[in-house]
């Protein structure tokens, strides 16, 4: 659930949709929005994916760490 928690945060932080978080991700919108709901959980190289985009680290996104 850390992970769900930090897009979200991350993407209300920077000020982005969803939808302009996934074009800027290069992911599909609706993924987003389940990602943030916990029902699913990124793969590997959508987590990379989600980190540039929101300018944060991988290990932030999934709670390894509180620096990002």
């Amino acid at each position: 659930m850390v992970l769900s928690k930090r897009i979200k945060e991350l993407r209300l932080e920077k000020g982005l949709t969803q939808t302009q978080l996934a074009e800027k991700a290069g992911i599909n919108q609706s993924m987003i929005a389940r990602w943030e709901r916990g029902e699913r959980e990124p793969i590997a190289s959508a987590v990379v994916k989600l980190g540039d985009a929101l300018e944060c680290t991988c290990d932030y996104l999934l709670g390894r760490t509180n620096d990002y």
